[in-house]
């Protein structure tokens, strides 16, 4: 297996465990903490999107041919 598999399965399977958990059982204070914590995840995620799209941009731009 390749290094960038694994750490694809590494990803793949927190984000799964994440989606799979029962949540059932939580407190309304819980959801709203749990909420609050996924909503974080979520604008770190886009916030890093964003970056790698520029850093894309940027590169293309600077290797593209005249």
């Amino acid at each position: 297996m390749e290094p960038d598999e694994s750490l694809a399965r590494l990803r793949a399977d927190a984000a799964q465990k994440l989606g799979s958990e029962d949540i059932d059982a939580y407190s309304l204070d819980e959801l709203d903490a749990r909420i609050a914590l996924c909503r974080a995840e979520i604008a770190r995620c886009e916030a890093r999107k964003a970056f790698a799209a520029q850093h894309r941009l940027s590169a293309e731009a600077l290797f593209r041919k005249s």
